[in-house]
């Protein structure tokens, strides 16, 4: 049974947070403390934590409280610093890396503040985070590799929660593999005359076999492959990934994608591949933007796959980053048969098509056991830009057919499926940015599909879906048929 009917007007999420919502309040650093003096003032729980955390360092701890709670206890402080029985003057933090009030008395953790402002030390006062010159991040310690999260002092829980996934992922031997990279570093800087070279070693060595050694706990042997790679120089040879980046959301992007854009020293995107997606890059890498709209191109293909073949040639990794996936109106094709004639390697790497997307947000089963057990995927045009009309055949034998591209033909194409024969009660879901934070989508009949081409707000990518399984779909919104659209 249908969950709900789609009868569906404009539906527009509001709750995405704000652009300016995204930016940080802090800019995360590592202090270095091996050495130094951290001074922790306190002899509750509260220091108690704070020495622990520190205990994972090099700092030399130096704790001031006038006594301690028998919870804390003077093994700790014996452990790992050196206690002093009063609470500190100015003299005794001029010098330190970095101070950490823990009094539990807003008056005393205040004056501490004062004092550290005046010895010019940064101070974190515990659970008051407007009077922290810097934040006490989750820590995940796999030195010489370390993870820190944080989240400006307002959700210490939530980087707990983060942490402890984060610990499930990292294995303890990434760091062996940081310290053998620190081994080697010296050779490679040696052996390797360019950053594009020690960049491709480094690639490889933490993405290939040397690191599937080092996992193995056989360090000696991840060292001899290493060494292995410095002999036989660096690969020059260059390369282009086709990679899918998605209806838009950054979270749809796969890891796969994330991997190949840090890889690349050239990044070649289009106009619907969002500036945050294309910032996933290295941040050295160039980028060269070959965006198409209706009428407008920034490149021709001819000029794209140009450029994919020269950016390779010159001995760099390239990434042709699309909207959508590579192999679905992305003309992928095209790029491939160039590549193949100039002889570049290449590989593709697939992305969450906008059908998906979108039929997934409006909840909507793109097959259904005895509704529809076939999924087309067609464009508005073909290559002459006129109306695709093969496809009608198809969508009369019940099956979902997604729309790519049809928003200024929509006319045309429920003009040719009713001629066809379809029903014109079929029903049709328009949807225009799907995953994106200004998504609208509406729904209707597939004679009511005629509003569309005339509405000025439909300014974004527009995708069709037309089949009964649309019924079965839910969007929460006012209701309202596509032809309320027109007026």
């Amino acid at each position: 049974m249908a969950r709900a009917v789609f009868a569906a007007g404009p539906f527009v999420v509001e709750n995405r947070m704000p652009e300016d919502k995204r930016k940080l309040g802090v800019f995360p650093a590592f202090h270095k403390v091996e050495g130094r003096r951290v001074v922790v003032v306190g002899g509750g729980e509260e220091a108690a934590a704070k020495i622990r955390l520190l205990a994972e360092t090099k700092a030399t701890i130096v704790v001031f409280a006038e006594a301690l709670e028998t919870r804390t206890g003077v093994d700790l402080i014996a452990a790992h610093g050196d206690w002093q029985a009063r609470l500190p003057g100015v003299g005794d933090l001029d010098g330190a890396a970095l101070v950490f009030a823990a009094t539990g008395s807003e008056e005393t953790d205040g004056a501490i503040r004062a004092l550290a402002r005046e010895a010019g030390v940064p101070i974190n006062v515990v659970d008051r985070p407007e009077l922290c010159d810097f934040y006490t991040p989750a820590l995940v310690n796999r030195a010489p590799l370390a993870v820190a999260v944080g989240s400006e002092g307002v959700a210490p829980v939530l980087s707990r929660h983060v942490r402890a996934r984060i610990e499930a992922l990292l294995a303890p031997a990434f760091g062996d593999l940081a310290r053998l990279a620190d081994k080697l570093r010296g050779g490679v800087t040696k052996t390797l005359a360019t950053a594009t070279d020690r960049r491709r070693f480094w690639a490889r060595f933490f993405s290939g076999t040397v690191s599937e050694h080092v996992f193995a706990g056989r360090i000696d042997e991840a060292e001899g492959e290493a060494l292995k790679m410095l002999e036989i120089g660096p690969n020059l040879a260059g390369h282009v990934s086709l990679v899918g980046a998605g209806p838009g959301a950054e979270d749809l992007l796969t890891l796969r994608a994330q991997r190949a854009l840090q890889e690349a020293d050239v990044i070649v995107h289009d106009r619907l591949v969002p500036e945050a997606i294309v910032a996933q890059g290295r941040r050295d890498a160039r980028r060269i933007y070959v965006g198409k709209a209706k009428g407008r191109h920034a490149k021709s293909q001819s000029e794209i796959n140009a450029i994919l073949v020269h950016e390779a040639q010159s001995g760099n990794r390239v990434v042709r980053l699309k909207s959508g996936d590579p192999l679905i109106f992305g003309r992928a094709g095209e790029e491939m048969a160039a590549l193949r004639a100039a002889g570049i390697s290449f590989d593709i790497v697939p992305g969450i098509t906008a059908a998906f997307a979108a039929a997934a947000e409006a909840e909507i089963p793109l097959t259904l056991r005895e509704t529809s057990s076939s999924l087309v995927f067609a464009t508005g045009h073909d290559a002459d830009g006129e109306t695709l009309p093969g496809w009608a055949g198809i969508a009369l034998q019940g099956a979902t057919v997604a729309v790519y591209m049809g928003r200024s033909v929509a006319a045309r194409v429920a003009a040719q499926l009713v001629e066809a024969g379809l029903a014109a009660s079929t029903p049709v879901a328009v949807i225009e940015n799907a995953s994106r934070a200004d998504r609208r989508a509406y729904a209707g009949r597939l004679d009511e599909l005629v509003s569309i081409a005339s509405q000025p707000e439909l300014t974004g990518p527009v995708l069709f879906i037309i089949g009964d399984v649309v019924a079965e779909g839910a969007i929460d919104a006012e209701p309202a048929p596509l032809a309320a659209m027109a007026a």
